[in-house]
């Protein structure tokens, strides 16, 4: 076999589909408009502070060696991997903040010194998570999303009434404390919903995170890119960078014959796309689009984001490598998000300051800053917004901390709606893709295989199985699974 493949973009899931598609036979090409690899999981550099542009946490482990091990190597070939103690810190108010601990027993004197008799809930909430996640993260998560019937199984049927409750419902259930309801909430963010959208089967996201804890690739996540991509060489894929697709070209029978590149023609026999889907359909002609402008409208997508990167002159006190600031109501922010999308008053915040773990990451004495606020796609994006919510969190952050910080800024770079536009193509500026909710999960999602397009196949975020990095890890190969087994 010698059949070429050419991979739209050069994020988690294409570098996952490229090193199984090589190791099965292909010959795979990566095309990147941009002129560094990673998609969404960019570096950014400046005088000597370097910063992930994307992805910051790396949870579940399990799967990062799982992808490795398939090509007989283990993370620890390519990057260093530290487990994170304590794992991360939320601020409620100021000095009010409870510190997430790197093993489950501290985290369950945590909860009891908190709310007495919370810690027996917990265990058992834990319990549930971790058999789901076994179910989940083991079995569910690898299926193609073509059939309703991959949802069904023994383990599935006994726990059909937690796929039509929610998190937030299991969650307070029989915890009180908001302090200890919103720790247990977080972690269904990363799927890109509300709490009270998400499925309660998707607690196994608490096992991701209690469990299995938060680790950290010392030189940031893009480690992680630059060790897929020397696996993806050393089986034989081809990189291209500042290679901007045009135009996916078909034949007569409508199956993919070339992609114009930078306006030149290049024959394939295959085509995977890992850039936005919502996108690579507006490179075919109309009538070879699978979905409409109003089904992407109707659909819930996961947020965009507000970020900023930022040098400081000094050692920030107060705070965590991952800092999560929790001092405004996160219902009103949500609403602000997925009901009526607009900027938000008092939004919640994210910081992670990387380089308490890594001085790799700054220069002695000098602290790295990456700043994070979730908002509903679409929202108009200017430089003044910018400016006003950059100082709305740094006054907060100062007040909540107890420090000044402002004054000790050396320079920031922000990244907002119309950068995930104009870098990433992403449908509205999304972040994270489709949300997990319970109508969009599975065969719900975009489909991996075209249904009009001969040879013309998906992978990311926007399909199955949903955002985030381990689940785009797990894309590329449902991906590169379905092309072996239909393109022999």
């Amino acid at each position: 076999m010698n059949r070429s493949v050419h991979i739209i973009g050069s994020g988690f899931s294409s570098l996952s589909a490229a090193s199984y598609l090589a190791k099965a036979g292909y010959k795979v090409t990566v095309l990147e408009k941009n002129d560094t690899l990673g998609g969404r999981a960019r570096q950014y550099k400046n005088m000597g502070f370097t910063f992930d542009i994307g992805p910051t946490w790396y949870w579940m482990p399990d799967v990062f060696g799982k992808f490795f091990a398939d090509f007989g190597k283990k993370p620890n070939d390519f990057y260093q991997l530290d487990r994170l103690k304590p794992g991360y810190q939320v601020y409620f108010d100021v000095n009010d903040s409870i510190t997430v601990p790197g093993n489950l027993d501290a985290i369950y004197k945590i909860f009891e010194d908190e709310e007495k008799g919370s810690s027996k809930h917990l265990k058992s909430f834990l319990a549930s998570a971790r058999e789901n996640y076994d179910i989940a993260v083991k079995k569910m998560v690898y299926k193609p999303g073509i059939s309703p019937l991959e949802l069904v199984s023994t383990e599935t049927i006994a726990r059909v009434s937690q796929f039509f409750s929610t998190i937030r419902k299991d969650v307070r259930k029989n915890i009180k404390s908001n302090k200890l309801i919103q720790i247990l909430e977080f972690p269904v963010l990363f799927l890109g919903a509300k709490p009270s959208n998400t499925p309660a089967f998707y607690n196994f996201m608490n096992y991701a995170d209690f469990g299995l804890g938060t680790w950290h690739p010392k030189g940031g996540m893009y480690k992680v890119v630059e060790g897929m991509v020397s696996l993806a060489k050393s089986l034989g894929v081809e990189f291209v960078t500042n290679a901007a697709v045009d135009k996916i070209v078909t034949d007569s029978n409508n199956a993919v014959k070339a992609l114009q590149v930078n306006g030149e023609e290049i024959a394939t026999d295959l085509v995977l796309s890992g850039a936005d889907y919502h996108h690579t359909e507006q490179l075919l002609d109309n009538n070879l689009r699978q979905y409409s402008e109003k089904y992407w409208s109707k659909k819930t997508f996961a947020p965009s984001s507000l970020l900023f990167y930022v040098g400081f002159d000094k050692k920030i006190k107060n705070v965590c490598h991952h800092t999560l600031f929790f001092d405004t109501d996160f219902d009103i922010h949500a609403k602000d998000i997925y009901d009526t999308p607009k900027w938000p008053k008092n939004p919640l915040f994210y910081a992670s300051f990387s380089s308490i773990t890594d001085d790799t990451l700054a220069p002695e004495g000098k602290e790295a800053g990456t700043f994070l606020i979730p908002l509903a796609p679409g929202l108009e994006d200017t430089e003044e917004l910018r400016e006003k919510y950059f100082n709305k969190i740094l006054v907060r952050l100062e007040k909540l901390t107890g420090q000044d910080v402002r004054k000790s800024i050396i320079f920031k770079k922000s990244f907002c709606v119309n950068d995930f536009i104009k870098e990433y193509n992403s449908y509205k500026g999304n972040a994270y893709g489709l949300a997990n909710i319970l109508m969009q999960t599975a065969f719900l999602r975009p489909k991996i295989k075209s249904k009009k397009v001969k040879n013309l196949y998906f992978t990311g975020q926007l399909t199955v199985p949903g955002p985030g990095v381990p689940p785009a890890l797990i894309s590329g190969k449902i991906a590169s699974d379905l092309i072996i087994k239909n393109q022999p």
